[in-house]
């Protein structure tokens, strides 16, 4: 691909495009003007704020330059920074001081950006720069950057069920004639919580291969570090719009009939299970999130999938994903500081490696590192679930999701990690803590099945770690839900609980927790 560059005609208008704003249906492309230089640049600053997952890496400088090519095919003025371009300075805003003078700008544009830290950089470059600056919406989000403080004034809780609804209604989604809700009822989630006997099967991995080797060399040429499978030579994440609409409407035929059934589930023997995958394209922006959520509720008015997986999927994209965008921008700068259960403890190894003798832990994360995806329940009810009761230090989680999860951007996996996971934030979003004992996991998975630890024991050697870390962590954060009413239940059985049982559960937890690296 040629670039805009040596010797180039004075652009009146530079337009930064950041990498998760791939988004072709932006009213900025209507028009063609040769007065308009587009700019989208690899930079360090980018991959390396925290340490990635190589195909998040691959995947979103693949789906970059392939909307380079999509820009330049219909005729814009494109300049692509490659991480290896010699000009490169290698951050967002050096490369755009350089380039606003190389074309003798006038003014220079970019996109809302989604995360507080990129926000920050543009707006202080901005207030230092004599030409005229320009921020205009990204054309992506039903909501607005501030609107959720306004949407809950005057109430004391920030509910998402509350702001859900208000989204069906705002966009006429699942509703019956006279603005009821389809079925009589808002929230199917009750339904959806079954366990995968390994029917019906999993639906072929319908995403096509991809071969980034050369990219792949180049970044390890350039010295940027990753972790994780690469998989350079047959990635399967989406390039462009084109193939992420196909990745819809595949989900829609072949995974969403069974996707409200069993979108809790777990198992070793299908990792995607009936889960949609659009989360990368989404949070690219190739894909709006109305037309996903719509194309689902045309399934379930065609007769062709259950209204509760489709409300199940509307909630997690019109509501949850929402909401969480809203909570973020209300609560930075300092949400990522939080840490209201005071947990300081280090990340075990083998969040690196996945290499740990809990067989849910294994799949789990074995699972991310393999292909840089998991499903809510495995980041929430395993991992963040072991997080939380062991007492592993907040901010340090966040970054390890925020970088081995290829849709992970800190606007979505900020709340999620800090406050639904690991009730970092005192209770903002999570009304109670989401933990439990191996026996959610039993139910839930085939995890348990051939695990060094047995989940039915409490203490011992080869007890599962999960039950006496459970116990353990009500009994130390007895002062601050020891009165939740979502609780009670919790502290009435530590109540009938032998003074020498609970000893030992201590014990346990204390000897887990100073060993965390063996288990």
């Amino acid at each position: 691909m040629t670039n805009d560059t040596a010797q180039p005609h004075p652009a009146g208008t530079l337009r930064l495009i950041l990498g998760d704003q791939l988004n072709t249906q932006h009213s900025w492309f209507d028009v063609v003007d040769p007065d308009v230089v587009y700019l989208l640049m690899e930079v360090r600053s980018e991959t390396d704020y925290v340490l990635h997952h190589a195909q998040k890496i691959l995947a979103i400088f693949a789906a970059m330059r392939a909307f380079a090519g999509h820009l330049r095919a219909a005729g814009h003025r494109v300049r692509y920074l490659r991480l290896d371009d010699p000009s490169n300075r290698q951050s967002l805003v050096d490369n755009l001081t350089a380039l606003a003078r190389h074309y003798r700008a006038r003014q220079v544009q970019w996109q809302m950006p989604d995360e507080w830290r990129v926000d920050q950089a543009l707006q202080q470059w901005a207030a230092g720069q004599a030409l005229p600056t320009t921020v205009v919406d990204s054309e992506h989000f039903l909501t607005a950057r501030h609107e959720l403080p306004r949407l809950f004034a005057g109430r004391k809780q920030w509910l998402m069920e509350h702001f859900y609804r208000q989204m069906r209604r705002r966009f006429e989604l699942l509703l019956e004639r006279d603005g009821q809700p389809e079925g009589g009822q808002w929230n199917f989630d009750h339904d959806n919580r079954k366990r995968w006997p390994g029917t019906p099967p999993e639906p072929v991995d319908w995403r096509a291969t991809h071969d980034h080797s050369a990219l792949w060399q180049m970044l390890q040429a350039q010295g940027v570090a990753s972790f994780g499978d690469p998989q350079a030579a047959q990635l399967r994440w989406p390039l462009d719009r084109a193939e992420a609409l196909q990745h819809l409407e595949h989900f829609i035929v072949q995974a969403l009939p069974h996707f409200g059934d069993y979108e809790d589930a777990m198992s070793s023997r299908a990792q995607r299970l009936f889960h949609s995958l659009l989360s990368f394209a989404l949070n690219l922006k190739m894909l709006h999130p109305l037309e996903v959520v719509r194309r689902a509720e045309q399934a379930y008015r065609e007769g062709d999938a259950p209204l509760a997986a489709v409300e199940g999927f509307i909630r997690q994209i019109i509501g949850w994903r929402e909401y969480v965008r809203g909570i973020y921008w209300s609560q930075m700068p300092g949400y990522d500081e939080r840490n209201a259960l005071a947990h300081r403890l280090p990340l075990p190894a083998w969040f690196w490696t996945g290499q740990t003798r809990m067989r849910c832990l294994q799949q789990a994360i074995g699972q991310s590192l393999q292909s840089a995806h998991a499903h809510h329940i495995q980041r929430l009810m395993v991992i963040g679930n072991f997080a939380l009761l062991a007492g592993l230090d907040p901010k340090e989680l966040h970054r390890w999701y925020l970088g081995i999860y290829i849709d992970a951007f800190e606007w979505v996996e900020l709340p999620n990690t800090l406050g639904m996971s690991q009730w970092a934030d005192g209770g903002i979003i999570a009304t109670k803590p989401y933990v439990s004992s191996a026996a959610y996991i039993g139910r839930m998975s085939d995890y348990c099945q051939g695990c060094a630890y047995k989940p039915k024991d409490r203490t011992g050697s080869d007890a599962c770690p999960f039950n006496a870390l459970y116990w353990d962590f009500f009994l130390r954060q007895r002062a601050t839900f020891g009165q939740n009413p979502r609780m009670g239940m919790v502290y009435q059985q530590l109540k009938k609980m032998d003074g020498a049982d609970l000893a030992r559960l201590q014990e346990r937890a204390a000897t887990l927790r100073a060993n965390l690296d063996t288990l």
